[in-house]
């Protein structure tokens, strides 16, 4: 049984190890292992990821099967001061996936969201993220694309999905 649960301080190295052992097989065919890089170092830095979760810009779920880490979301309710829930990161470890443990965090997601009196989940997801499927699967629909350059000419080339509640 996949069970969720909320992150704790402790629980950051668990999350930045997951997004090591991710991103590589999640981008290593859209992105240059460079860029990979480069957005692991930005995104998941120790200082970024304390400060994220210390002024509660994000809340972490983890994903377990008993003693067994299956992936992590951040989320943040009232996202730019709307009644919306935005879904910031999703990642499943590439051994876990077909487990379910998407769906179910997106589950907990959607349940939380309500809770928050959310109208809508959003999400950017790169449009050549073989994860766009499984959005759509899951209810969500793109609503729009944006290109969000980096330093060093990086861009990330998204799709704005949103799941109404």
């Amino acid at each position: 049984m996949i069970l969720i649960a909320e992150a704790t301080v402790n629980d950051l190295p668990i999350i930045r190890d997951i997004a090591y052992r991710t991103w590589p097989n999640t981008y290593g065919n859209i992105l240059s292992m460079e860029q990979v890089s480069y957005m692991l170092d930005l995104f998941y830095n120790e200082e970024l990821l304390l400060k994220i979760y210390s002024e509660k810009v994000h809340q972490f779920l983890l994903a377990r099967e008993g003693t067994e880490l299956l992936g992590f979301a951040s989320f943040e309710h009232n996202y730019k001061e709307l009644n919306l829930t935005r879904i910031h990161k999703l990642y499943v470890l590439p051994e876990s996936h077909g487990k379910g443990a998407g769906k179910v965090m997106m589950d907990a997601l959607e349940v939380t969201a309500k809770a928050n009196h959310s109208d809508s989940i959003l999400l950017n997801v790169n449009r050549f993220n073989k994860a766009v499927s499984f959005y759509t699967k899951v209810g969500f629909e793109i609503v729009g694309q944006e290109d969000i350059v980096l330093e060093h000419g990086y861009l990330m080339e998204d799709y704005i999905m949103r799941k109404r509640l």
